[in-house]
């Protein structure tokens, strides 16, 4: 009898809850400054999004990712452009790594669906930065 008790405890420390998946990355998103959409999608095992439209007036030959610390990036166009690459799911979001070609900055990227909106907090060092985009239909 104490057998039983013993190999049912083991088991229930062995096998832990099973933790709720987050809320699907996948799909187009409005930034939250309304200049493009980011189209989030699987690549591989994991998930990537890259910069699928710009809704801004571009300069002639299409808006280049001017600001990237590596000069020899800096002649890229920025439509088309991955962002964030090895997003996995943690807790009740993402998290992976990201990059802004507004101020040529990578970080850590943590974001979050909620409905239609997704909220994305990327950090570098301690700063942080709060965003909340919204799902295209």
């Amino acid at each position: 009898m104490f057998y039983r008790y013993a190999l049912a405890l083991v088991a229930f420390i062995v096998v832990p809850a099973s933790a709720a998946a987050p809320a699907s990355l996948t799909g187009r998103w409005k930034t939250d400054d309304g200049k493009g959409i980011v189209a989030m999608a699987p690549c591989g095992a994991k998930m990537c999004g890259r910069i699928a439209e710009l809704l801004i007036r571009e300069p002639a030959g299409g808006q280049r990712d001017e600001r990237n610390p590596d000069k020899a990036k800096r002649a890229r166009k920025v439509e088309g452009l991955q962002i964030y690459w090895d997003l996995v799911p943690h807790g009740e979001g993402w998290k992976g790594e990201g990059y802004s070609p507004e101020d040529g900055r990578y970080y850590t990227a943590h974001l979050r669906v909620k409905g239609n909106r997704l909220t994305m907090k990327g950090c570098v060092a301690v700063f942080c930065r709060t965003v909340t985009w919204t799902r295209m239909a």
